[in-house]
């Protein structure tokens, strides 16, 4: 060592000189930001020792705090954990509970809107096999239960009983192959019938093409199949499409829409019900009210049309016809006066001279200066002529005597005056009377000559005039 200094001693002391001058530099020189460069040199060399030293001295204290220190974390941990799995298990206990009452709470209600008589039951198990649609329940024979009864929720039908024992019953669910029920569609009461598939949907067959059904329309029981009362719900459509005979149609039981339930009803004696009327897909238009002071209704303001059809309209003119004579239609006790249908006004009923009938079946006045009617016909065949007359006969015509006959009288108008006696015009040569030989005197019939066999013998006579009576010494021959 002592020789190499000594060989190399003007180039350590020359490095030695360079070095104190640098040092002295760094010492005394600033750089821009007022700084020395010596605390510059001597920041940035000691900066990496001290992140190293500092992150020894951080991971050891976090080895003693979490291993040596904290001993006993790992039993708090397993504390933690069982009341974690307690306070989850209590959770789904009291959301069964819930689910429970929920259940029983919709079932009673039903039961109080319901007009069945109904039996609540409980599923106990399923029947052997993977895909067994059939369930029992805990209501048998001694509950009243037999064979045939429809089993429902609150949200549906879920099947019917086909075995009943003491104490159990035995269901085939509405999922099943071999089940089959009467239904009808909410909005175009389409009949049809419901069958399982095997599947969570069934379809409904024996539907016409030509009948109209839409997906989302509610599907009811028809009570046609005797088991199930009309008026339940059974499912939603949920697809329609043509099949080889009948249409296609897929339903989803409303009633298994979550699963199988645990709580059913059991219909001991079913009632008919109304199914409800399909919502309208009109939706309603607010009106606001009128400004103040203009509360009452302009004059020439448009009588706003009867919204409906021909049958409403005739069923409004009926009501206020009851109303303005204080009639109620199907209350009032027998003998009670009957409503005066005479007063409906009916614009498109013609009366004599052909103008419209005016109130209780009298001819409104013709307006003025307009001519008859030349196509209206008044007695004897011929055309009218002045208002509500005839015109006489053309020369050489004889009158009608069928005119005029068998009329219906006009409802509220005054009985006809008789006829007056014409004089007795002259016998018509070639004219016959009865049994078709010329006419004698005015109104009786010349006898036929000698020889000549009668054409209309007496008792055929008489069959055309019931009138006459029965011939003397005999009865009529038919």
């Amino acid at each position: 060592m002592e020789s190499l200094l000594n060989r190399y001693r003007n180039i350590t002391v020359l490095l030695l000189v360079i070095m104190a001058q640098l040092v002295l530099l760094a010492v005394s020189a600033k750089n821009p930001d007022d700084v020395r460069f010596i605390r510059i040199w001597t920041v940035t060399a000691v900066t990496p020792v001290a992140r190293i030293i500092e992150g020894l001295r951080g991971g050891s204290t976090g080895f003693l705090h979490n291993y040596i220190v904290l001993h006993d974390t790992n039993q708090e941990n397993q504390r933690l954990r069982s009341e974690l799995d307690r306070m989850k298990m209590e959770n789904v206990f009291l959301k069964n509970e819930l689910n429970t009452s929920d259940r029983a709470k919709a079932i009673q209600v039903f039961q109080q809107h319901t007009p069945s008589k109904t039996v609540a039951a409980t599923i106990i198990f399923t029947g052997a096999g993977s895909n067994s649609k059939v369930v029992f329940v805990d209501r048998g024979t001694m509950s009243g239960v037999q064979r045939g009864m429809a089993v429902v929720t609150p949200d549906g039908i879920v099947g019917k009983v086909i075995a009943a024992y003491p104490t159990a019953s035995q269901v085939l669910l509405i999922t099943d192959p071999d089940f089959a029920a009467g239904v009808v569609t909410e909005k175009s009461q389409v009949h049809g019938t419901l069958k399982g598939q095997g599947t969570p949907q069934c379809k409904v067959d024996y539907v016409a093409f030509e009948e109209k059904v839409e997906p989302g329309e509610w599907v009811y029981t028809s009570g046609d199949d005797r088991i199930f009362p009309r008026g339940f719900r059974v499912g939603v459509v949920k697809a329609v499409r043509p099949g080889q005979s009948f249409k296609e149609i897929l339903v989803e039981p409303s009633g298994m829409q979550r699963g199988l339930v645990e709580d059913v009803l059991i219909l001991i004696e079913g009632v008919h019900q109304r199914i409800p009327d399909a919502p309208s897909g009109m939706q309603p238009i607010y009106i606001a009210a009128p400004p103040p002071g203009n509360e009452s209704k302009p004059a020439g303001a448009a009588v706003p049309a009867p919204v409906g059809t021909e049958a409403d309209r005739l069923r409004s003119q009926y009501q206020a016809l009851g109303e303005e004579q204080k009639h109620t239609y199907g209350e009032n006790p027998p003998g009670a006066k009957p409503p005066d249908f005479t007063r409906l006004a009916n614009p498109g009923a013609a009366g004599q001279g052909a103008y419209p009938l005016g109130p209780a079946g009298k001819n409104t006045a013709s307006p003025a200066g307009t001519p008859p009617n030349p196509g209206a016909v008044g007695q004897g065949g011929y055309p009218l002529g002045p208002p509500g007359k005839s015109a006489p006969p053309p020369a050489g015509k004889p009158p009608n005597p069928e005119a005029g006959k068998n009329s219906p009288p006009v409802p509220g108008a005054p009985p006809a005056a008789p006829p007056a006696a014409s004089p007795a015009a002259p016998a018509k040569t070639g004219t016959g009377g009865q049994g078709g030989y010329p006419l004698g005197p005015p109104g009786k019939s010349a006898p036929p000559p000698a020889g000549t066999p009668a054409k209309n013998p007496p008792d055929a006579a008489r069959r055309l005039n019931p009138s006459a009576g029965t011939p003397a010494g005999g009865q009529i021959r038919r």
